[in-house]
């Protein structure tokens, strides 16, 4: 009897894994500070770790049509940017659907696609600089089929002055490339082991962010507990130390006071993954 033989992944059907995976590694790494992980809730009351993995494995079909809407359009433009905007839509629909009516990776949706898309246009040249340049010019460009709702982010970034993810991505993910992903690697070149050198870039990532979900629901008090925080439990040795493991757990304790959960760190974090990967994955 001849073995089943699958046939070869397309670049856009491992584009799509490859998201999908990133967002599943960060829903699953623990112990994350006031996030949904293997412990449990963390701040919030309407999410829980089988219903992270059941959206991300929703929006598989978007994240394989945006690579593919790039690779057959070819280029950054306002073509493939409203394309983008469609299949985005139509994606956060599914998402819905599968939730319930739960927000779970909105925000996802945003920093993942753009950069799937980005890695689509140019496989042969995957490097986290390119990828995110081109992802930062699509973000640049407006869909003007995109409807003009008042987020809870946009309206954080009006009240604030902070940063929302629009604007992270069209500054070229800079928590990723700066904080993130440089963080990922030395955790990595110190022997920390793998889970804690993504605990630690989701920590990089907290330092310097002005997360929109913490300021939505815990206004400054609570975006200085989390960037203070995730400062101690580095400056500690990490989250593979024993202090640091002691300061991981009373930022922990002080945002679910808080009821301020890091929600935009933790996309970023998947994108860090995603970008992590790029480089071996063709």
């Amino acid at each position: 009897m001849r073995a089943l033989k699958l046939h070869p992944l397309s670049v856009a059907e491992r584009l799509a894994d490859l998201a999908v995976d990133a967002l599943i590694d960060e829903a699953d790494l623990s112990p994350k500070p006031a996030l949904v992980d293997r412990r449990g809730n963390g701040a919030h009351r309407d999410l829980h770790l089988g219903l992270m993995h059941a959206s991300a494995l929703s929006l598989w079909p978007m994240f394989l049509a945006m690579a593919e809407a790039a690779r057959d359009i070819g280029e950054v433009g306002l073509p493939l940017r409203e394309a983008l905007g469609r299949i985005g839509r139509e994606g956060e629909q599914a998402m819905l659907v599968t939730t319930l009516g739960v927000n779970t990776h909105r925000g996802a949706i945003w920093a993942l696609g753009l950069l799937t898309a980005a890695a689509a246009l140019e496989p042969q040249s995957l490097h986290p600089n390119a990828v995110t340049l081109a992802a930062a010019k699509l973000a640049l460009l407006d869909d003007r089929h995109a409807p003009q709702p008042m987020s809870h982010g946009a309206q954080v970034a009006q009240r604030y002055g902070a940063r929302g993810a629009r604007e992270e991505a069209q500054l070229g993910f800079p928590s990723v490339l700066q904080r993130g992903l440089p963080q990922l690697h030395q955790s990595r070149q110190q022997q920390a082991g793998e889970q804690n050198a993504r605990l630690d870039a989701l920590l990089a990532i907290m330092t310097a962010l002005a997360d929109t979900c913490v300021l939505y629901r815990a206004g400054t008090a609570g975006l200085h507990a989390m960037q203070h925080g995730a400062q101690a439990v580095l400056d500690a040795g990490g989250s593979a130390t024993l202090a640091g493991r002691r300061h991981l757990h009373e930022l922990d304790q002080q945002l679910l006071a808080l009821n301020a959960s890091p929600g935009g760190a933790a996309d970023l974090l998947a994108a860090c993954l995603f970008i992590d990967r790029l480089d071996g994955a063709f």
